[in-house]
C-alpha cells in the first residue's frame, strides 16, 4: 500500500465492536431523524411502509457502510484517504470537501431552524402569545449565531451536555409519545390510521437513506478502529438499525397523532412541558456545533487553506447555514434529503468498486492515485446524476424539470441505483481505460 501509511492506526488504537456501535447508536439519536419520521407518515404511509422503508433503507445503508468500514479496517485510513485509491488525491480532496460542505452546511441551516422553532414555541408559552414566522426567523439566527460562536470557541464543555442531551431526549419522545396517545385519542388514531394517499415505499427507502447517506460514507474515520471485519458488521448492524428503528417510528407515530413533522410543534401541541423543548435545544446545540465545525473543515480543504483557518471557514459556512435557516430552509428538508440521498452514495459505489472488485478486497492492492482519476470521477458524476434523475430530486425544482424533462424519471430507488450505475461503470471503464484509472 503506497503513501500516506502516516495516516493508518495503530495496533494499540483499535476499538471493541460495542464501541464503535455506541457512536452510530448516539448518531441516531437526534431531533432530524425525529422529523424523518413525521416525513414517512406525512407522506401517507402506512405504518407496515413506513416499518418496511425504514428496515431496508437502513439495511442498504448497512451493506455499503459494512464494505467502506472493512476496508477502513484492512487499511487503517480515513476516507478522504480511501476514496483517493476511486478518485485520485485530487478527485478524492475536492468532490469530498464539496459533499461535506453543501451536506454540513445544509444540516446546520435544518437544525438551527429546527432550534430557533423550538425556542420560539417556548417563549410563546410563556407569554401566552402566538408564535410567527418572523418570531421563528430571530430565533433561528439568535440560535444559529450562538451555535456558532460555540463552535469556533470550541467550547469543551459542550461534549458534557451531549451526556445529558441525548438520553434525556429519548425520554422525551417517550413521552411525547405516551402522552399523544393518552391525552389526544392517540391510540386510536394510530391503531385506525389509514392514509388514502401514500407516496409509495419508494420515497420511504429514499428519504430513510437520505437520513444517514453522509455517515454511511464516513463510517470509514470509526471503523478503522475496528480489530476485525466481523466487528465492523456487527458494529454497524447492532448501532444503526435498533436506534435508527425507535426514533424514526417514534417520530412518525408523534406526527401521526398531530398531523405535523416540525418536532418542536409536535412537542408543544402534545403537551410536552418546557423540559421537553429545552431537551431539544440542548440536543440540537451539541449536535449543530459538530455540523458547523465539519462545514468549516471541508471548506478549508476545498478552498485549499491549512487548519489554522478553520475558525474564518467555519464562520463562513455556519453563517450560511444561519441564513438559510432564517429564509426557512426547514421549509425544503424534503428536498435538501432528496439531494443528500442523490450525491452521497454514488460515492460508496467507486470506492466498493477500486476495492473490492478491482482490487479483490486485497490491502496489498489498495494504493493512493495523484491527481484526478477519470475513472473515478466520471463514475462518481454518472452515479450522482442517475441517482438525482430516478430518484425524484429534481422534481422539487418544477421550471427545471418542465424544461428538461428527461430529468425527472423515477425508477426503483434512487440511491440505490446510483450506487449500482458508479460501481458497475468504474469497474467498465477501469478495463476499457486502465491507464486512465491510474
Amino acid at each position: 500500500m503506497a503513501k500516506n501509511n502516516n495516516f493508518e492506526i495503530r495496533p494499540e488504537q483499535r476499538q471493541s465492536w460495542q464501541s464503535i456501535a455506541a457512536i452510530w447508536a448516539g448518531g441516531m439519536i437526534c431531533v432530524p431523524c425525529l422529523m424523518i419520521g413525521g416525513v414517512l407518515s406525512g407522506g401517507g404511509l402506512s405504518i407496515a411502509e413506513i416499518i418496511a422503508s425504514i428496515l431496508i433503507g437502513y439495511g442498504l445503508i448497512c451493506a455499503y457502510m459494512i464494505f467502506i468500514g472493512m476496508q477502513a479496517c484492512d487499511t487503517g485510513l480515513p476516507v478522504s484517504v480511501m476514496a483517493s485509491g476511486a478518485l485520485g488525491e485530487k478527485g478524492a480532496r475536492y468532490i469530498i470537501s464539496i459533499i461535506l460542505t453543501i451536506a454540513c452546511v445544509g444540516w446546520f441551516g435544518v437544525q438551527s431552524a429546527t432550534c430557533g422553532s423550538a425556542f420560539a414555541s417556548m417563549l410563546a408559552a410563556m407569554m401566552k402569545i402566538e408564535v410567527t414566522a418572523v418570531m421563528k426567523a430571530i430565533c433561528s439566527i439568535v440560535w444559529g449565531v450562538i451555535m456558532l460562536a460555540t463552535a469556533c470557541a470550541g467550547f469543551k464543555g459542550l461534549k458534557w451536555l451531549n451526556y445529558i442531551a441525548v438520553p434525556l431526549l429519548v425520554v422525551v419522545c417517550l413521552y411525547g409519545l405516551i402522552a399523544g396517545i393518552v391525552n389526544n385519542n392517540g391510540g386510536s388514531m394510530i391503531m385506525n390510521y389509514a392514509p388514502e394517499a401514500s407516496n409509495g415505499m419508494i420515497f420511504g427507502i429514499s428519504m430513510v437513506v437520505a437520513s444517514f447517506a453522509l455517515g454511511g460514507v464516513i463510517s470509514a474515520d470509526y471503523c478503522r478502529y475496528a480489530k476485525s471485519r466481523a466487528d465492523v458488521v456487527k458494529s454497524s448492524i447492532v448501532g444503526v438499525i435498533p436506534a435508527g428503528l425507535f426514533m424514526l417510528l417514534t417520530g412518525a407515530m408523534m406526527s401521526i397523532v398531530t398531523g405535523q413533522y416540525d418536532i418542536s410543534a409536535i412537542l408543544a401541541s402534545l403537551g410536552v412541558p418546557v423540559l421537553g423543548l429545552i431537551a431539544l435545544v440542548l440536543a440540537t446545540w451539541t449536535t449543530n456545533v459538530t455540523n458547523a465545525y465539519s462545514g468549516g473543515l471541508a471548506l478549508s480543504n476545498l478552498l485549499g487553506l491549512d487548519e489554522s483557518k478553520f475558525k474564518i471557514t467555519t464562520g463562513i459556512a455556519g453563517a450560511i447555514g444561519t441564513v438559510l435557516a432564517a429564509v426557512g430552509l426547514l421549509d425544503a428538508f424534503q428536498g435538501f434529503l432528496s439531494l443528500m440521498s442523490g450525491l452521497i452514495p454514488p460515492l460508496a459505489g467507486v470506492i466498493i468498486a477500486a476495492y473490492w472488485v478491482v482490487g479483490k478486497g486485497k490491502k496489498e492492492n489498495f494504493r493512493v492515485k495523484e491527481g484526478f482519476s477519470a475513472v473515478g470521477v466520471i463514475s462518481f458524476v454518472a452515479g450522482a446524476l442517475f441517482a438525482c434523475i430516478t430518484g425524484g430530486t429534481f422534481a422539487n425544482f418544477p421550471a427545471l424539470v418542465e424544461a428538461v424533462p428527461i430529468l425527472n424519471i423515477p425508477f426503483f430507488v434512487g440511491p440505490v441505483n446510483g450506487i449500482l450505475l458508479s460501481l458497475v461503470l468504474y469497474v467498465v471503464l477501469n478495463k476499457l481505460f486502465p491507464r486512465k484509472a491510474n
